[in-house]
C-alpha cells in the first residue's frame, strides 16, 4: 500500500485530528518530520513510499528496533504506542528518545515510524483499555478516566466476587507475577472491576473511581513514586477509599492493544506483526 494512503487511512479511523498529544521532550533530530514536531501525533519517519509489512509495539525500544532490523527488511512501518523507549529504572523521566543511529538506520532502510498514542489510548476496538479488558474476558459497562479530552479507562464486569482470584487470573493471561495494594476488601464490590491500561495511578482516578463505588483497579504503573504528588494523592485516596490497586507494568497492560493493530491492519491486507518486548517490574 502507497504509505500516505495508510497515513491517511490511520488519521481517518482513529480520528488523530481529533486528539491531542505531547512528546515535546522527544531529542530533535533530522531524521524527524515537521509534523510531528507540530503534534506529537502520526508520522514521525516518514522514510517510505510503499509499505509492504507494518510492525507493531508498545515502546520504540532499542531491542524492539534490533529485532527489527535483524530481519533484513525493508519498506515497512513501525507503528508504536509510545513515541519513546521506556526504561523506569533510569533516574527521573523513565522514557529515553530513540538514538540517532537508530534512526539513521530506519531511514536507511526505508522503514517508516508512526506514534499511536492517545488516539489508541481512546476507548474504541482497538484501544489499549478495551482490548486488555477483552483478553481478560471482562464484559465492558461503562467509561471512565478522562485524559487530554478522551476517556481511556473502563468500567467492566467481571464473573470474579474475590480480588485474589481476579488477580491470578490476571497473572495467567499477561503471563507473569503482578502486585495488588490489598487497600480494600478481598470481595470486589458488584463484581466490577476499574480497567485503565498504562499509567493510572493518578490522583483524579482514585476520586472518580471512589464515587462510582468501585474497590478494584487494575492498571500498568502501581509503585508510589514520592517526587510525583499525583501520584502519591492516588495512593492516599485509594487507601480512604479502599480500592484495590492492581499492578500488571505498562507494557503487558497496553500491548494488547498493539496487538489488536496487527489485525487492523491484517484487515487492510497488510502484513503485519507484533514484536514482543519485556514487561518491567519495576513499575510494580
Amino acid at each position: 500500500m502507497k504509505a500516505k494512503e495508510l497515513y491517511e487511512k490511520l488519521g481517518k479511523d482513529f480520528e488523530v485530528d481529533k486528539c491531542n498529544d505531547d512528546w515535546s521532550f522527544v531529542e530533535s533530530s533530522e531524521f524527524i518530520s515537521a509534523a510531528f514536531k507540530e503534534r506529537y501525533i502520526g508520522v514521525m519517519l516518514d522514510n517510505a513510499d510503499e509499505i509492504e509489512k507494518v510492525y507493531t509495539s508498545t515502546f520504540p525500544d532499542t531491542a524492539i528496533l534490533d529485532k527489527i532490523f535483524a530481519r533484513g527488511e525493508t519498506d515497512g512501518l513501525l507503528l508504536s504506542h509510545h513515541a519513546m523507549g521506556y526504561d523506569p529504572t533510569l533516574n527521573g523521566f523513565p522514557f529515553y528518545s530513540v538514538p540517532v543511529n537508530y534512526l539513521r538506520k530506519l531511514k536507511e532502510r526505508r522503514i517508516s515510524f508512526y506514534v499511536l498514542h492517545i488516539p489508541l489510548d481512546k476507548n474504541g476496538p482497538y484501544s489499549t483499555s478495551v482490548s486488555l479488558a477483552r483478553a481478560l474476558q471482562l464484559t465492558v459497562a461503562g467509561e471512565f478516566c478522562e485524559y487530554l479530552g478522551c476517556k481511556v479507562g473502563v468500567i467492566c464486569e467481571s464473573s470474579f466476587t474475590k480480588v485474589a482470584d481476579f488477580v491470578s487470573h490476571v497473572k495467567k493471561v499477561v503471563g507473569h507475577e503482578v502486585n495488588v495494594r490489598q487497600y480494600g476488601d478481598k470481595t470486589i464490590k458488584g463484581r466490577r472491576v476499574a480497567v485503565a491500561a498504562g499509567g493510572g495511578c493518578v490522583d483524579f482516578v482514585a476520586r472518580e473511581l471512589s464515587a462510582l463505588g468501585v474497590n478494584t483497579f487494575l492498571t500498568g504503573c502501581t509503585r508510589p513514586i514520592l517526587s510525583l504528588e499525583p501520584n502519591m494523592g492516588f495512593h492516599r485516596i485509594a487507601k480512604e477509599s479502599r480500592i484495590n490497586v492492581v499492578g500488571a507494568t505498562h507494557y503487558s497492560t497496553e500491548k494488547f492493544g498493539c496487538m489488536a493493530m496487527a489485525d487492523y491492519f491484517a484487515g487492510l491486507g497488510i502484513e503485519a506483526e507484533f514484536v514482543e518486548g519485556t514487561p518491567c517490574m519495576e513499575d510494580l
